[in-house]
């Protein structure tokens, strides 16, 4: 009888110091990693053969710019070393491109330059942009494995616009079993006018936003992260009321369905910026996410503070015209510089946490 006592003694005692010792022995089952998500619009990345369905001749050997293989080689090591920079000594996870051409670029850039020790696997548009130009996302796999992905049309708002890029939708499996949805864009450009094509962004602003909601309000913890070139300002019509991304101050109260701006407060400072025109800096990349993003206590996080232009030195050059520096690009009007974008790219920066 006291046999039996001890015994059921011993067990409810073990079991108790157990219970005790279970939250320890879960936060040693957990781990914590930092990888960066860019956003690089890489000016003009064409490879040197003629494409007889899209208007792409001016990037050919015999065209104007002389655009030749050593040209279009050193333009692949260029963006390589800048992707590589902008991970100070960590490969960024995802890289959203804007201005790449076809799957051709897409290989050589992650097989046949600097990149190939990255493994960088990659997902792509294939628009009806009349020059060829589409966006693409290169993605570590170990990170961030693919389970969907779309190209979200959109149509001009006027007989006078030409057909722009797709929107690239990929939903991606973290190491930790969420899901993260990222949009890579490239909204139509200005060259028209800004009174004609604000319509056109907006659309393409509002096809984002009606299926960055759907995710918000359809999953249990819907994470959204989209990044590109949208050829407009934090405070234009197409991004501060359409897409309704707010700017963070200390003062926010995050909500987890709406979308911010991790860029826009920076923005209002006179010498930031990833694109500079006629003198002054100006932020047409961007960094928006939902609030789920924004919470301390999530497994995935960033904030503003983790997200900025890369601004590096070799990125610059003297700006001649205007003074100060402007970013190296790889023309300048048909002059080659041999450069390497006219934007600069940008960046944020996450905390995952995950089960080991």
């Amino acid at each position: 009888m006291c046999k039996t006592n001890y015994t059921r003694l011993s067990a409810f005692l073990a079991s108790f110091f157990m219970l005790l010792l279970l939250p320890s022995l879960q936060a040693q089952t957990k781990d914590t990693i930092f990888f960066k998500a860019v956003s690089y619009n890489v000016e003009n990345l064409f490879d040197t053969e003629d494409d007889s369905l899209k208007n792409d001749n001016e990037f050919l050997p015999a065209a104007t710019r002389h655009w030749d293989y050593r040209k279009y080689r050193k333009k692949l090591d260029n963006l390589a070393k800048v992707i590589i920079a902008v991970g100070n000594g960590e490969i960024p996870a995802l890289v959203a491109l804007c201005e790449v051409e076809n799957d051709t670029v897409m290989h050589h850039l992650t097989k046949y330059s600097a990149l190939r020790e990255a493994d960088y696997r990659y997902l792509m548009t294939n628009s009806k942009d009349e020059r060829g130009i589409d966006v693409a996302l290169l993605y570590q796999r170990h990170l961030f494995k693919p389970i969907a992905s779309q190209s979200l049309s959109i149509e001009p708002t006027d007989k006078q616009l030409s057909p722009t890029r797709d929107v690239l939708h990929v939903s991606g499996l973290l190491i930790n079993g969420d899901t993260l949805d990222v949009f890579v864009c490239h909204f139509p450009s200005r060259s028209r006018g800004t009174k004609l094509t604000e319509p056109y962004r907006k659309r393409a602003a509002n096809r984002v936003k009606t299926t960055a909601d759907s995710i918000l309000s359809i999953r249990q913890r819907g994470q959204v992260l989209i990044m590109g070139d949208l050829n407009d300002y934090p405070q234009s019509p197409s991004i501060a009321n359409v897409l309704a991304a707010e700017a963070l101050s200390n003062k926010t109260t995050i909500q987890p369905k709406t979308l911010y701006h991790l860029l826009a407060d920076k923005s209002k400072r006179k010498s930031f910026g990833s694109y500079k025109y006629q003198g002054r800096w100006q932020l047409l990349d961007h960094l928006i996410v939902s609030g789920t993003l924004l919470q301390a206590t999530s497994p995935l996080y960033t904030c503003n503070a983790w997200a900025d232009v890369y601004k590096s030195t070799f990125l610059l050059s003297e700006d001649e015209r205007n003074g100060g520096e402007t970013p190296f690009r790889t023309y300048y009007g048909m002059k080659y510089l041999g450069g390497y974008s006219d934007h600069l790219p940008i960046y944020t920066t996450f905390r995952l946490v995950y089960d080991m």
